[in-house]
């Protein structure tokens, strides 16, 4: 299979899980006044922000993966699918998240989107150092520091990710808010890092 293939099929599945965010937020307008109900629904709007960004980083960085790919094999294949499926499933804690900010029960859904984080983490960085470990799926003229830079970059994420999942167990609303900065975080560190990266 084509390295493009397979890019293709990881758009379709970036750009659905993006979507499928957005329903998120729909299915929280009810009954009452509509000014009042958009009003109080703003931890869905904060959610969404939260997730559509991350979600759009990490296609950013699966384009910058994908970049230095030369060709795949079936276990890099399975890598991505898994990669895919944590992705596909980012809409599901987020909407717990948004549901449940204003209650008591916010530890659950703080912990349940934190894991899914961290694995998502764990699946990038699993997919990009198989591809890279001596080169074994890279390019014949891939840059030696772009493959080191990217393996700089991203090593750190499932520990940041598990830092922040481990907080909700002190405090699931910090845990929350450190979610949002992580993204905020990321939105910054891509694009310093992409600048020096080829299109």
């Amino acid at each position: 299979m084509k390295p493009s293939r397979l890019e293709t099929f990881a758009d379709g599945v970036f750009a659905i899980a993006a979507t499928l965010l957005i329903l998120n937020v729909d299915t929280q307008i009810g009954e009452g006044p509509l000014g009042d109900k958009l009003l109080d629904i703003w931890p869905s709007y904060a959610a969404y922000a939260v997730s559509f960004v991350t979600i759009g980083i990490i296609w950013s960085n699966h384009h910058t993966v994908m970049n230095q790919i030369g060709r795949v094999d079936r276990a890099f294949l399975m890598l991505n699918i898994a990669l895919l499926m944590c992705v596909a499933f980012v809409p599901f804690p987020t909407r717990l998240v948004a549901e449940h900010v204003h209650g008591d029960e916010l530890r659950g859904p703080a912990l349940a989107y934190g894991l899914t984080m961290t694995v998502m983490s764990i699946c990038y960085i699993s997919l990009w150092l198989y591809a890279s470990r001596s080169n074994r799926l890279l390019r014949d003229d891939a840059d030696p520091r772009v493959v080191s830079g990217i393996t700089r970059t991203y090593v750190p994420g499932s520990f940041i990710y598990l830092g922040a999942t481990l907080l909700a167990f002190i405090s699931p609303i910090v845990a929350v808010v450190a979610f949002g900065a992580i993204a905020v975080f990321y939105v910054f560190e891509s694009s310093v890092f992409g600048r020096a990266e080829p299109a």
